[in-house]
């Protein structure tokens, strides 16, 4: 299969990973922000443009369900409770991942452990993944740059929210594009 290097709207799925109410409280503040901020922008952008998202939850009961921001934006996902770190451990995630869709954009907490993981085994699947860099979140600082390393070792792609969501749009025009400008600002 060849490679694509961008990331291709009908080829494309959305997994935002454990963002969840109660992990959020051990992460860096600001960066939290930023990353909340960028994950729903990616999630709105998924639901305009009808890129299929996914969403999952670690063990709810102990680290709570994912934050009503992004929830909001997902009025009819149900998350997918997990205690796999990979998400490909858990059977309802697998089954969701549509086989006409080779191209996994990543984004969730914690970036060490079940990003990583997960990015892994999507490799391993034969999945090509965008890993948007500025939309995971590791409580250490360098933990996430240590994982992005080892992920583009394992030949995932590096990308950032506005770039993925711009590869997706293709081109500056119609209601979609205005929309996606406008969470950019």
């Amino acid at each position: 299969m060849p490679i694509n290097f961008k990331v291709q709207l009908n080829l494309s799925q959305l997994v935002v990973i454990d963002m969840q109410t109660r992990l959020i409280t051990a992460m860096p503040h600001d960066e939290l922000q930023t990353t909340i901020k960028n994950a729903g922008i990616l999630v709105h952008a998924a639901a305009l443009l009808a890129v299929p998202t996914i969403v999952t939850e670690q063990y709810p009961k102990g680290l709570g369900h994912t934050v009503p921001e992004l929830l909001a934006l997902l009025p009819t996902t149900k998350p997918i409770e997990k205690i796999s770190f990979s998400c490909l451990a858990e059977p309802k995630f697998s089954r969701q991942l549509t086989g006409d869709h080779t191209q996994i954009v990543l984004a969730g907490m914690e970036a060490h452990i079940c990003i990583l993981q997960t990015a892994f085994d999507l490799v391993q699947a034969g999945k090509q993944v965008f890993v948007a860099e500025d939309a995971i979140l590791s409580r250490n600082p360098a933990n996430k740059a240590n994982a992005i390393a080892r992920m583009r070792e394992a030949g995932c792609s590096i990308a950032n929210t506005e770039s993925i969501v711009f590869e997706w749009l293709g081109k500056a025009e119609g209601d979609a594009f205005k929309a996606i400008s406008k969470l950019i600002r």
